[in-house]
C-alpha cells in the first residue's frame, strides 16, 4: 500500500503548477472538549466521570493525475491530568484510562470520477449501518482497507469493501480485533468491550461488505450484506418513505430487518458464552417507525424485535463487532438491544427547532423488556447549541435517566455528556 503514496508524490508538479495545485489542497478539522458522568444508584455500583480535549486535523490534496487524492487525519487526545488515581471511577468509553492518545488516524490515496466512481485504498473512516465511525466520543474509529463506490444512475449507490485491520477509539494504532476480544490483546488499549473471547484467541481477519443504496424523492432504500469472517454474516435492508402533502406536515414511516448467522464461528471454537448462552450465531432483528414532519421538527413512534433463538450464541444475540447499534430505530445513549440482547423496544421521541434553529432540543422516552437483561425504561433530554455568530461551534448536552435494570440493582442510573465542538 505504501508504494502507491511513493509513486504518486513525484507526479505532482507535473500534475499541476505548484501554486495552483496548494490552493485547490484543504485543510480542515474540529476541536472538542467533552465531560461524561455517570451517576449510578445502586450502591454496589461505581459513578464514573471522564474530561479530555481532543484535536483532528484533516489535510487534502487537489486531485491530480485526473481524479487522485491523497488524504491525511492526524487525532490526539489528552485528560488534562483529570482521570485521578482510581480506574474504577473512570468512564473508559470516553477515551480509555491512559492520559493521551495520538494517532494517524487516516492516511489514503483516493481516486474520484465526480458523480460516477470513488476508490479509497487506507486508512479511513466508513459510514455503514454496521460499519461506522461511532462518533460521539473523542475519536472516532476508522479502518484499514479498500473501499469502492459506484453510482451507475443518478440516486443509486453500490459499495463494496474488504477491511483488515481497525482503530477503535480508544486506540493509537491499528489492530486485528474486534470488540469481542479483551482489552490490551496484542497490546490494544480497547475499551467500552464485550470481552467474550480468551486472550489466546486468534486475531480477526477482518470483514468483507457488499451495499446498495438508493435515495429518490420521498423513498430511501438500502440492502447490506456484511461477512466478519469467522464471527458472522449479516443481512440488513431497510426502506423509508415520506409522504409529501402539499402542506407543511409530511407523514413518514420506516422498515427495517436483519439476519445474521455463522455456523462454526469463532465463539463456537472457544466455547465462548454470552448471556450464558452460548452455540451457532442466529440473530433477526425487524422493526418500524412513523412519525410526521413539521416546520423545524418532528414526531417519531418506533419499535424493535430481537427474536430468540434457543441454543444460538447470546441466545440470538446480534454480533457487532464494531460496536454499532443506532441502526436500530429503537437505540438511544444508554440502552439498545446490542447490549441486551432478545427481547424488544419501543421508543417515542420529538425534535425541536428554535431561537431562529439556533437551537435543536430533542426529547425522548424508552422501554425495553429483554430475555436476560430485564425490563427497564427511561427519559433522554438532548440540546444543541448553534450560535450564528460563531460558525462551527457547537455546545451539546445529552441527559439519560434509566429506570429499573437488573445490571444496576433495579435503581436509577443518570448519563450526562457535554461537548462542546469547534469545526472548521
Amino acid at each position: 500500500m505504501g508504494a502507491c503514496y511513493i509513486f504518486a508524490i513525484p507526479s505532482f508538479a507535473q500534475a499541476e503548477a505548484p501554486k495552483n495545485f496548494i490552493q485547490k489542497s484543504g485543510i480542515s478539522g474540529t476541536i472538542r472538549s467533552c465531560y461524561f458522568s455517570k451517576l449510578y444508584g445502586a450502591a454496589a455500583e461505581n459513578n464514573m466521570d471522564a474530561y479530555a480535549l481532543a484535536g483532528i486535523l484533516n489535510v487534502k490534496t487537489a486531485p491530480f493525475l485526473g481524479g487522485f487524492i491523497l488524504g491525511a487525519s492526524f487525532f490526539t487526545t489528552n485528560d488534562l491530568g483529570t482521570h485521578g488515581n482510581n480506574p474504577k471511577h473512570v468512564d473508559t468509553t470516553l477515551m480509555g484510562i491512559a492520559s493521551s492518545i495520538n494517532a494517524l488516524g487516516q492516511v489514503y490515496i483516493q481516486y474520484v470520477r465526480p458523480h460516477r466512481l470513488l476508490i479509497r485504498i487506507g486508512n479511513q473512516m466508513i459510514n455503514t449501518p454496521w460499519m461506522g465511525p461511532r462518533d460521539s466520543r473523542m475519536l472516532p474509529q476508522t479502518f484499514q482497507g479498500i473501499f469502492a463506490r459506484f453510482t451507475p444512475v443518478s440516486g443509486l449507490n453500490l459499495e463494496a469493501m474488504r477491511i483488515f485491520r481497525w482503530k477503535s477509539r480508544t486506540s493509537g494504532d491499528y489492530y486485528k480485533d474486534n470488540l469481542y476480544y479483551d482489552t490490551n490483546y496484542y497490546n490494544d488499549p480497547l475499551y467500552d468491550v464485550t470481552a467474550v473471547l480468551p486472550k489466546n484467541a486468534g486475531e480477526f481477519q477482518g470483514t468483507l461488505a457488499f451495499g446498495a443504496t438508493y435515495k429518490a424523492r420521498n423513498a430511501n432504500v438500502q440492502a447490506w450484506y456484511y461477512n466478519f469472517y469467522q464471527f458472522a454474516q449479516l443481512f440488513y435492508g431497510s426502506a423509508a418513505y415520506t409522504l409529501k402533502t402539499g402542506a407543511e406536515f409530511f407523514p413518514f414511516a420506516a422498515v427495517q430487518y436483519m439476519r445474521e448467522w455463522q455456523v462454526n464461528s469463532v465463539f463456537q471454537k472457544y466455547d465462548a458464552k454470552l448471556f450464558g448462552q452460548s452455540g451457532d450465531v442466529s440473530a433477526t432483528l425487524w422493526g418500524g417507525k412513523v412519525g410526521v414532519k413539521i416546520p423545524g421538527g418532528k414526531l417519531f413512534v418506533a419499535y424493535n424485535a430481537l427474536t430468540p433463538h434457543a441454543g444460538s450464541f447470546g441466545g440470538g444475540a446480534i454480533i457487532s463487532p464494531y460496536g454499532n447499534y443506532k441502526a436500530t430505530y429503537s437505540s438511544f445513549i444508554t440502552d439498545n438491544l446490542l447490549a441486551f440482547g432478545p427481547g424488544h423496544a419501543w421508543r417515542v421521541a420529538a425534535s425541536y427547532r428554535l431561537c431562529q434553529r439556533q437551537i435543536i432540543l430533542m426529547v425522548g422516552y424508552v422501554h425495553f423488556n429483554t430475555n436476560y437483561e430485564g425490563k427497564t425504561h427511561g427519559v433522554y433530554l438532548d440540546m444543541t447549541y448553534v450560535p450564528k455568530v460563531l460558525k462551527g461551534f457547537t455546545v451539546r448536552d445529552q441527559v439519560a435517566i434509566d429506570n429499573g435494570l437488573q445490571a444496576y440493582a433495579g435503581r436509577s442510573f443518570i448519563y450526562n455528556r457535554m461537548m462542546l465542538q469547534y469545526a472548521f
